[in-house]
Formats: structure tokens, sequence, C-alpha cells
């Protein structure tokens, strides 16, 4: 790993306490508001349904792509592209790669081209154009937009392995890894197509396409490991990175660091809120994974549009905590959402009320996607670092695993057994354990020797449990000059806060390599939570 000087912009829930009330207007103020709530649509919508092939859309009657989306007050120009589907192998055919650039509004020519990617693996973007261009409303006057559906999804040639997100999420374990395999087997060779280091490789043909020397990169969640994976192939097309979300490329794939944080995020949110006691919501969040772990909780509800029984188990209980309860909370603060119901819950559960938390899980059920995972599964288990030789046999692999989780120590987890946290990971643990050595990409290289010497922003929210705290530090890390800011009252991902404070500084520091003024982030209020009794 490159060593790195990370300036520590602002920390914790006292991030930006210097006074600056003239540098945020109430016009900007707002601006900045309503481009969050944009980004919030575009994260809500995520993953979208897959949209037909490129190639197959027709042409309006001025020549242009039916496909292509309008936004407001922008020229947006599109473009499909052949690429190999595997650069080395030329009889696996190629794949037809989209992309749509949103020019900048002002006249005369761009200061520069913004590449944007907004996680997954999967997510769309050309068919969200213009809610990302709201959230970027920031830079457009000055900056084009590129905007690229990765390989494999909605534009792109979208890859279909018949697995929905809902039965992905609430399979149990076993049959998580079955369905994992199950998708290796349908796309056979063609896996080897679906690589960061190929959408990489993607965004840059698309750049010399434009015309553009360099490109600002800014990835969230996963595009905080694209970014770097893309920075690392082309150090010379890098202008400056921003990275929201962020892990770094060789991450811990039992995510004990995001264990670690849930206990944190609850005393946060209890502290901040008064609305429950800090150590008694860690105390119940413990008696909790311990009762799930021995009789879990059967909760009714349509799943994939057919009633069925769920075991909620400890596993789904770190699910649950991992990836949906800190999800763009924040927008809208004087809503609980599920981080704020969740103290609640946790204690009448602790106490043998089970109505709560099974209330809360019967939504989290029902409002899953029914979107093809097949492009999530090919990049995490063909990319991701695991804690096997992918090239051993699988009974190998599995004694491999068991071994990783026997050494690990119990008090890095938190609340939750190892074994259960880990297993709560849909992109970690052992759920690419059955994926296939033969035919199927190697694991991207972790050591990141190529990254070019250019300013890096990381945003941290100071809720997140997905990308906590502690691995986006890493990730800045990674890089020679970096910023980090941590955003107070905000989770994965930390821009979507009701304030617009976060993509203020995001957008200023496009425009200028600087971070700046962040003592707006001491405006970003705190998360409503329910009420918990004493």
């Amino acid at each position: 790993m490159t060593t790195s000087t990370v300036t520590n912009t602002s920390t914790g829930t006292n991030a930006g306490t210097g006074t600056n009330a003239g540098t945020n207007t109430n016009g900007s103020a707002r601006r900045g508001t309503l481009a969050a709530a944009a980004l919030a649509v575009l994260a809500a919508a995520l993953p979208l349904t897959a949209a037909p092939a490129a190639q197959a859309s027709p042409a309006d009657t001025r020549g242009r792509a039916a496909w292509c989306p309008a936004v407001p007050g922008h020229r947006v120009d599109c473009t499909t592209m052949r690429r190999p589907l595997v650069a080395d192998e030329p009889r696996l055919g190629g794949i037809d790669v989209s992309y749509a650039v949103v020019r900048h509004s002002r006249p005369g020519p761009a200061l520069g081209t913004v590449a944007f990617n907004p996680g997954g693996p999967g997510e769309t973007l050309i068919d969200r154009a213009e809610q990302v261009a709201g959230a970027l409303q920031g830079v457009l006057d000055d900056y084009d937009l590129l905007l690229l559906d990765p390989r494999g999804t909605g534009r792109s040639g979208r890859l279909p392995c018949d697995v929905t997100e809902a039965e992905y999420r609430w399979a149990p374990r076993a049959g998580q890894r079955e369905v994992v395999a199950e998708c290796a087997e349908e796309l056979g060779p063609r896996a080897r197509g679906y690589t960061s280091a190929a959408t990489a490789d993607d965004i840059d043909a698309a750049r010399e396409r434009l015309g553009a020397p360099k490109l600002v990169l800014y990835g969230m969640s996963y595009g905080t490991y694209l970014m770097p994976v893309f920075a690392d192939r082309h150090p010379e097309r890098v202008e400056k990175m921003v990275l929201s979300g962020a892990y770094p490329i060789a991450f811990d794939s039992l995510a004990q660091s995001g264990a670690q944080q849930v206990s944190l995020t609850l005393r946060r949110i209890c502290e901040r809120s008064g609305a429950c006691d800090p150590d008694t919501a860690v105390h119940d969040l413990a008696a909790v994974t311990e009762r799930l772990r021995n009789r879990p909780l059967k909760v009714t509800a349509k799943l994939d549009g057919e009633r069925r029984t769920v075991l909620f188990t400890e596993d789904k209980l770190a699910n649950l905590m991992y990836e949906p309860a800190t999800r763009g909370i924040g927008l809208h603060p004087g809503e609980p959402g599920l981080l704020g119901a969740l103290p609640a819950a946790l204690h009448a559960f602790a106490a043998g009320d089970d109505g709560p938390l099974a209330a809360l899980v019967r939504g989290e059920v029902e409002g899953t996607g029914t979107e093809d995972q097949a492009s999530f599964l090919a990049v995490t288990c063909n990319d991701y670092v695991r804690t096997w030789d992918p090239n051993a046999p699988v009974s190998e692999r599995r004694r491999q695993y068991n071994a990783a989780l026997a050494a690990a120590d119990p008090a890095d987890f938190g609340a939750f057994s190892p074994k259960g946290w880990a297993a709560g990971q849909t992109d970690g643990g052992d759920n690419c354990l059955n994926w296939p050595s033969r035919g199927t990409a190697r694991p991207q290289p972790t050591d990141l020797k190529n990254l070019p010497d250019v300013p890096v922003l990381v945003l941290s929210g100071d809720l997140d449990t997905n990308t906590p705290e502690a691995s986006s530090r890493l990730s800045a890390a990674q890089f020679r000059h970096s910023a980090f800011v941590s955003v107070p009252n905000s989770g994965h991902l930390p821009e979507m806060e009701s304030t617009g404070c976060a993509l203020e500084i995001s957008s200023r520091f496009i425009r200028t390599g600087e971070v700046g003024d962040t003592s707006c982030l001491s405006r970003i209020p705190p998360v409503t939570v329910v009420p918990v009794p004493r």
C-alpha cells in the first residue's frame, strides 16, 4: 500500500464547529438541499430494472438514440462503443458499452470532465442522468459529466442470471452460496469479462473518444473501489478524485470494522437524540443477536410477489445493520427511518416482544428489489479479496475460511459472533466460496503500485455501518495527498444529508482541489430516534 499523508479535515460530532454563517447563504443552502434530494432519488431507485441493450434502441427523428436521456439546461450526447468482452480472449467476442455525456452549461470549453459511479457493483447511470446532474449541479456549469453504464448493466449489455435481489438477500446463507454457484454456471467463461479492471478500461476508452486529457473521478460506495482501480491502470489520466463511503482495495472481507461500528452508531444516535440510553441500546443488541443465534424469528412477508416465511437469523440482523440501516440516512432527519426505529425494536425484542422488530423486518423484506444480481455477483466474486485461495478446490477453501474465522478475535465483532456477522455480508464472508476458479478472472491486485499523486477527497458518514469511518480512513491512506472529512449524522452515503453541506464540500473540491471551509458540517441535524422506555 502506498505511504500516505492524510489530512483529517474534520472528525466526529464536533466537525466544523467554527462559525461561517456568511459563507452558505439561504439560496446556496437550498440548492444544496435540492441536490441532496436529487441524489437520494437516485439512490432510492437503485438498482434500476435493467434496460434493454443500447444497440436495440431505435433512433428518434433527429438521429439521436431514443434511449439518450434529457437533462434540462444541458446538451446530452450518447454513444455506444464496441469493446472486447475479455481483452485476451477474442473467441468470447465483444460487448456494447454505452455512455452519456451531460455537457456543461456555460459558454466556452469545459474546465474538465467528471466521471461518476454511484456504486453497486451493478448500478446504472444513463437512465438517471437528470438525478445525477441535479446532485452535481454545483460543478455542471463548467464541467462535463460522463455517465457510463458499467458492462453487464442497463444500456451496456445487461447480464442476466435469473437471481433477484430479494431471492439472494433473504435466502439462508447456504442458499446464497448455491445461488452464486448457479449464476457462475450460467455465465460460464463470459464471467471473466465482468471485472472492475474491464469497466475501468471502458471508462478510459470513453474518455479517449471524448478527447478529454484527464478525468475527475467521483466514486460512491463500490465506486470507491472502481475509481482507484482506474487510477492505478491509467494514472496519467486522473486529475483529482472524490471518494464517498469508501473502503480500500485490500479490505477485510470479514468486515470487522463494520461490526464494531454498529455499536458505535447506536451509541451516537442515542446520545445525540436523547431518546435512548447508549449502554442499554448496545446491551439490547447483544441480547438480540444471542437470541437469534439460538432461536430465529419467523416473519411472514411477501417476497418476490409470494407470501413466504423468512427466518430472521443473526446473520440477517447483521445484514440489516450492515446494508440498509444507515443507507442515505439524514436526508429526512425529522423521520426516524429504519435506523431510528431500531433501538426501540431491539429493546422490545430483548424484553420478549417480537412485534416491533418483526414489523421492521417485514417492511424491509417487502421493500427489497427484484433486480437481477448477475453483475453484482460477477464483479464481487471475480475481484474482491478473499480469505481463501481462489485456485483451491471448494473443500480447501472452506477449510481456509473456517481457519480465518477461528483466528479472528470475537471482541472485534462487537455484539455479533464472527460467523454471524461475516455471513451477513452479501459481498463478503463466504458468499463466493463456490465461485469457480476455471474460466473466471483472478482477484484484482491489491498493491496499487501506480496510483497518481493527485488531490483526493474522502468523505465518510460518521454513522455509516457499511463503509465505516475506519475503512474510509484506510481508503484515504492509499493516496499520498488525501483529505478526509467525517460528516456527522450521516450514513452511507454522506452526500444524502438534509443541508447539502457534504455536496457543497465535494463540489468545491472538484472545482479547486481544496476542501476549504467545513463549518457547515456543524449544522447537520441529528437523526430522529423513536423513544425507548427507560
